[in-house]
């Protein structure tokens, strides 16, 4: 006799371990009871030590207040949607979380699935600094965007485009976070040479171009003034400087006055006040 679909029996922890997104079960009590590798690999902690501390312990201190309002309301029986929060990684990284998550008031336990939005959170940051700063990219220094790459059927390395979206969406952030962990490397010299980044990254000055501007719409020089602006933020949050020429050095600007100009066109805040606050 032929076995029909309910005959079958599926296993569903199979699907559950192999799941790319954060799956979790939580207890009304705050703390995770069941994970997914999804989450230990995310967010770098074992699952010993996502057991036994409160899941808030691990959201970032600004958005604690809200993730906290947000649970009581799930606990009243209320659905989550697409509710975005930040996380701290165990390597003290950001993590951006979009969580759907759905009461089970008998069990007094909440079944939860969070997408990993870091990545897309991080270029829309990137794209937002450089309207900011008046440095979008001119049609004269465009390279072919995505709707050229769609006409002709190839991406920027001149491939089909065989690779899922996952994938590429993939990949890219792994190169991007490749190419800010290189200009952090020399983000102590004022020139930091297209040459250097190249061959750190074994490309051609032609392939870093368009694959930066795939990915950010900008040239990698701007997106080097970008990470620089960032370096110099978080100097300042440290609280060890109190010049303004300490923190334009440590991020390698040329003068304190060009350095002290865009980042008040950025940050909307004269920065000798955040030295002196």
């Amino acid at each position: 006799m032929t076995q029909t679909l309910s005959d079958k029996t599926f296993d569903l922890e199979y699907f559950y371990e192999l799941s790319p997104d954060l799956l979790c079960v939580a207890g009304y009590d705050g703390y995770f009871k069941k994970i997914n590798p999804a989450v230990s690999k995310t967010l770098g902690y074992s699952n010993e030590e996502l057991f036994s501390r409160p899941i808030n312990s691990f959201v970032h201190p600004d958005d604690q207040d809200i993730t906290h309002q947000k649970r009581e309301r799930i606990k009243r029986d209320i659905p989550l949607l697409n509710f975005e929060n930040r996380y701290i990684a165990k390597n003290e990284s950001v993590v951006w979380l979009s969580w759907t998550s759905m009461p089970i008031t008998r069990d007094r336990v909440v079944f939860a699935i969070a997408k990993n939005i870091t990545y897309k959170k991080k270029v829309h940051e990137l794209r937002r600094i450089s309207e900011s700063l008046g440095i979008s990219m001119t049609g004269r220094e465009m390279l072919p965007d995505v709707h050229t790459i769609a006409r002709t059927g190839f991406d920027l390395e001149g491939k089909s485009p065989g690779m899922s979206m996952a994938s590429e969406t993939l990949a890219d952030q792994v190169w991007l976070q490749e190419f800010e962990n290189i200009v952090r490397k020399y983000i102590g010299r004022i020139d930091i040479s297209l040459h250097l980044i190249c061959s750190d990254l074994a490309m051609s000055e032609r392939a870093l171009f368009r694959r930066v501007n795939r990915i950010v719409g900008m040239t990698p020089n701007r997106l080097i003034r970008i990470i620089r602006l960032q370096v110099a933020l978080e100097a300042i949050r440290t609280g060890k400087y109190r010049t303004v020429s300490e923190i334009s050095s440590i991020a390698g600007f040329n003068t304190p006055a060009y350095f002290s100009k865009i980042f008040a066109q950025l940050y909307g805040v004269d920065v000798l006040k955040l030295l002196k606050s």
